[in-house]
């Protein structure tokens, strides 16, 4: 059974600024991270509920922040960017 995925308005302000390319990137990782949710890297201390998936777009390393419910079979799709300030700025 797959997961369902759910969008935090975070994720959606972020990704509506990406441009074509970079937004059809995020979709084909997202689609990664669905079909195998530990396929990222589980974070510790205050961000200990996120998982990161990292890929590169237009020569650029992005990270995608996601939280997992097992209960509920659902990703929550926390938040998109690239790596400078993308921790700072998700613990706010």
């Amino acid at each position: 059974m797959a997961y369902d995925v759910s969008q935090t308005r975070r994720f959606l302000r972020q990704y509506k600024k990406l441009n074509d390319k970079t937004a059809k990137d995020v979709d084909d990782a997202v689609v990664q991270v669905v079909k195998k949710p530990t396929i990222g890297e589980k974070k510790k201390g205050d961000l200990s509920e996120l998982w990161v998936f990292k890929f590169r777009s237009s020569n650029q390393l992005y990270l995608l922040g996601y939280s997992m419910d097992d209960g509920l079979r659902l990703i929550y799709l926390e938040s998109i960017g690239s790596h400078e300030n993308f921790y700072r700025d998700i613990k706010r």
